[in-house]
Protein backbone atom coordinates (compact mmCIF):
# COMPACT_ATOMS: atom_id res chain seq x y z
CA UNK A 1 0.00 0.00 0.00
CA UNK A 2 1.24 3.66 -0.98
CA UNK A 3 0.11 6.90 1.64
CA UNK A 4 0.39 10.29 0.31
CA UNK A 5 0.87 12.34 3.51
CA UNK A 6 0.23 16.01 3.26
CA UNK A 7 1.02 18.74 5.28
CA UNK A 8 -1.43 21.46 4.30
CA UNK A 9 -0.31 24.80 3.47
CA UNK A 10 -0.46 27.82 0.69
CA UNK A 11 3.32 28.79 1.26
CA UNK A 12 4.37 25.57 2.05
CA UNK A 13 2.81 22.39 1.08
CA UNK A 14 4.31 19.34 2.02
CA UNK A 15 4.35 15.89 0.56
CA UNK A 16 5.79 12.60 1.72
CA UNK A 17 4.76 9.07 -0.29
CA UNK A 18 5.28 6.06 2.39
CA UNK A 19 5.17 2.74 0.85
CA UNK A 20 3.73 -0.26 3.50
CA UNK A 21 5.01 -3.75 3.17
CA UNK A 22 3.96 -6.11 6.50
CA UNK A 23 5.07 -4.02 9.26
CA UNK A 24 8.01 -2.48 6.90
CA UNK A 25 7.44 1.46 6.00
CA UNK A 26 10.16 2.71 2.89
CA UNK A 27 9.74 6.65 1.94
CA UNK A 28 9.32 6.85 -1.52
CA UNK A 29 9.12 10.25 -2.43
CA UNK A 30 9.00 13.43 -0.56
CA UNK A 31 9.04 17.53 -0.30
CA UNK A 32 7.60 20.68 -0.39
CA UNK A 33 5.40 22.53 -2.99
CA UNK A 34 6.18 25.89 -2.92
CA UNK A 35 4.45 29.16 -3.75
CA UNK A 36 5.78 32.59 -3.66
CA UNK A 37 4.56 35.38 -1.69
CA UNK A 38 3.61 37.45 -4.12
CA UNK A 39 1.39 35.40 -6.56
CA UNK A 40 -2.71 35.86 -6.02
CA UNK A 41 -3.45 33.51 -3.51
CA UNK A 42 -6.24 31.48 -6.29
CA UNK A 43 -2.75 31.14 -7.99
CA UNK A 44 -1.14 29.72 -5.71
CA UNK A 45 -4.00 27.43 -4.55
CA UNK A 46 -3.87 26.56 -8.48
CA UNK A 47 0.07 25.99 -7.85
CA UNK A 48 -0.75 22.95 -5.19
CA UNK A 49 -3.66 21.69 -7.24
CA UNK A 50 -1.39 21.15 -10.26
CA UNK A 51 1.35 19.51 -8.42
CA UNK A 52 -0.45 17.35 -5.78
CA UNK A 53 -2.28 16.31 -9.37
CA UNK A 54 1.08 15.51 -11.08
CA UNK A 55 2.57 13.28 -7.81
CA UNK A 56 -0.15 11.40 -7.72
CA UNK A 57 -0.20 10.79 -11.57
CA UNK A 58 3.29 9.93 -11.39
CA UNK A 59 3.07 7.67 -7.74
CA UNK A 60 -0.92 6.24 -8.18
CA UNK A 61 -1.07 6.58 -4.64
CA UNK A 62 -4.21 3.60 -2.58
CA UNK A 63 -4.88 6.61 -0.03
CA UNK A 64 -3.85 10.16 0.96
CA UNK A 65 -3.64 10.99 4.85
CA UNK A 66 -4.41 14.89 5.70
CA UNK A 67 -3.53 16.74 9.23
CA UNK A 68 -6.90 17.85 10.07
CA UNK A 69 -7.37 21.76 10.87
CA UNK A 70 -6.35 23.15 14.14
CA UNK A 71 -5.36 26.23 15.09
CA UNK A 72 -5.20 27.88 18.27
CA UNK A 73 -4.75 31.93 18.12
CA UNK A 74 -3.88 32.78 14.93
CA UNK A 75 -7.23 32.96 12.54
CA UNK A 76 -5.41 34.45 9.93
CA UNK A 77 -3.28 31.25 9.53
CA UNK A 78 -5.79 29.29 9.65
CA UNK A 79 -7.96 30.51 6.96
CA UNK A 80 -5.08 29.74 3.82
CA UNK A 81 -4.28 26.45 5.79
CA UNK A 82 -8.27 25.73 5.39
CA UNK A 83 -8.25 26.73 1.61
CA UNK A 84 -5.23 24.63 1.01
CA UNK A 85 -7.22 21.90 2.83
CA UNK A 86 -9.80 21.78 0.24
CA UNK A 87 -7.73 21.56 -3.11
CA UNK A 88 -6.27 18.65 -1.13
CA UNK A 89 -9.83 17.41 -0.81
CA UNK A 90 -10.90 18.37 -4.24
CA UNK A 91 -7.52 16.47 -5.95
CA UNK A 92 -8.31 13.63 -3.78
CA UNK A 93 -12.12 13.32 -4.89
CA UNK A 94 -11.03 14.16 -8.54
CA UNK A 95 -8.68 11.43 -8.58
CA UNK A 96 -10.98 9.02 -6.46
CA UNK A 97 -8.48 8.22 -3.79
CA UNK A 98 -9.65 7.42 -0.59
CA UNK A 99 -8.84 10.45 2.36
CA UNK A 100 -7.63 9.78 5.75
CA UNK A 101 -8.30 12.53 8.37
CA UNK A 102 -6.59 12.72 11.55
CA UNK A 103 -5.95 15.44 14.42
CA UNK A 104 -2.10 16.93 15.23
CA UNK A 105 -2.44 14.93 18.16
CA UNK A 106 -3.78 11.20 16.64
CA UNK A 107 -0.55 11.63 14.20
CA UNK A 108 1.73 12.36 16.78
CA UNK A 109 0.63 9.64 18.59
CA UNK A 110 0.70 7.18 15.96
CA UNK A 111 4.64 8.44 15.43
CA UNK A 112 6.09 9.40 18.85
CA UNK A 113 3.72 7.36 20.88
CA UNK A 114 2.52 10.61 22.55
CA UNK A 115 0.42 13.15 21.53
CA UNK A 116 1.75 16.37 22.72
CA UNK A 117 5.03 15.23 21.38
CA UNK A 118 7.23 18.40 19.90
CA UNK A 119 8.11 18.64 16.28
CA UNK A 120 11.67 17.67 17.03
CA UNK A 121 10.70 14.71 18.55
CA UNK A 122 8.27 13.60 15.56
CA UNK A 123 11.48 14.76 12.74
CA UNK A 124 13.54 12.61 14.84
CA UNK A 125 11.17 9.64 14.74
CA UNK A 126 10.27 10.34 11.01
CA UNK A 127 13.77 9.56 10.43
CA UNK A 128 14.03 6.32 12.37
CA UNK A 129 10.71 4.78 11.34
CA UNK A 130 11.97 5.42 8.07
CA UNK A 131 15.34 4.95 7.68
CA UNK A 132 16.34 8.36 6.63
CA UNK A 133 19.79 8.98 6.66
CA UNK A 134 19.11 12.98 7.27
CA UNK A 135 16.07 14.28 8.69
CA UNK A 136 13.73 15.95 6.33
CA UNK A 137 13.27 19.35 6.09
CA UNK A 138 11.64 21.67 6.05
CA UNK A 139 9.13 20.94 9.24
CA UNK A 140 6.02 20.74 6.56
CA UNK A 141 7.67 17.62 4.85
CA UNK A 142 8.31 15.80 8.37
CA UNK A 143 5.01 16.73 9.06
CA UNK A 144 3.18 15.20 5.42
CA UNK A 145 5.75 12.22 6.15
CA UNK A 146 4.07 11.54 9.78
CA UNK A 147 0.65 11.62 8.32
CA UNK A 148 1.22 9.25 6.01
CA UNK A 149 2.95 6.69 8.47
CA UNK A 150 -0.31 7.26 10.43
CA UNK A 151 -2.72 6.73 7.68
CA UNK A 152 -0.84 3.59 6.73
CA UNK A 153 -0.83 2.36 10.30
CA UNK A 154 -5.12 3.34 10.32
CA UNK A 155 -5.36 1.41 6.95
CA UNK A 156 -3.48 -1.69 8.35
CA UNK A 157 -5.61 -1.98 11.30
CA UNK A 158 -8.45 -1.34 8.95
CA UNK A 159 -7.25 -4.40 6.66
CA UNK A 160 -6.39 -6.38 10.07
CA UNK A 161 -9.63 -6.01 11.75
CA UNK A 162 -11.88 -6.84 8.43
CA UNK A 163 -9.67 -9.73 7.75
Amino acid sequence: MLALGIDPGTAICGYGFVESAGSRLKAVEYGAITTSSKARPQDRLLTIHQELTSLINQYHPDVIGVEQLFFNRNVTTAIPVGQARGIILLTAAENNIELVERTPLQIKQSVVGYGKATKEQVIYMVQKILHLSSAPHPDDVADALAAAICTTHCMNSIVWRNS
